[in-house]
């Protein structure tokens, strides 16, 4: 069975990779097209893109995060920590995290294989600008996973900005490992040790 993280990003990799449009509905139509259009770019390169991490690494850039919202997410994973941090703490932060999310997202989007996806009917909560998108993916043998998208579209196009799996938020998950981190040695500690990480495994 994937790692709980693995499962978010695997989670987070089937959804969007394309322009998006305002309404609610066109939130969840969405969801469902890419996810079929992103597999099947997988599926047809999976070879070269297990040879070529690299490869992975730019579908993640330049076809899914375009379309996520990471001075948001950033915000929330850091809580506090954002507020005291200076702008060039912010800026290292959101992109040691964005590569952090890159690598660990294309891991998990090369594990897929085949499981069935279905959609709940679409949520909408905390009014117009919000939407949450579910989607359920059934492993043979094993038990369904859950999965909520919370997306807004205050700055225009619909943005992910949380995904839960099993119940269990990403930003809130990160939220707590960073935070202990930050605790032991500081803001700058946890950048550090997210660009070395980075750079080890080439991105």
């Amino acid at each position: 069975m994937m790692k709980p993280v693995l499962r978010a990003a695997l989670a987070l990799l089937l959804m969007f990779a394309f322009a998006v449009v305002p309404a609610a509905e066109d939130a969840q139509a969405i969801v469902q097209s890419t996810t079929e259009q992103v597999l099947d770019r997988v599926q047809a390169d999976k070879a070269a893109l297990q040879d070529d991490p690299g490869k992975m690494y730019n579908l993640v850039s330049e076809l899914i995060f375009p379309h996520f919202d990471f001075d948001i997410m950033s915000q929330w994973v850091l809580g506090d920590s954002w507020n005291t941090a200076s702008a060039e703490q912010r800026a290292a932060f959101v992109e040691q995290f964005r590569k952090l999310l890159v690598r660990t997202y294309a891991t998990a989007l090369l594990e897929f294989s085949g499981q069935e996806i279905t959609y709940p009917p679409l949520e909408q909560k905390g009014g117009a600008n919000t939407a949450m998108v579910k989607q359920v993916i059934s492993q043979p043998g094993s038990s369904v996973i859950p999965i909520v998208y919370r997306l807004h579209n205050k700055s225009g196009p619909w943005k992910v900005f949380d995904v839960s799996v099993d119940g269990v938020s990403l930003v809130k998950t990160y939220r707590a490992s960073f935070g202990s981190m930050i605790k032991d040695g500081g803001i700058d500690s946890l950048i550090a040790s997210l660009d070395s990480k980075n750079q080890q495994y080439g991105n």
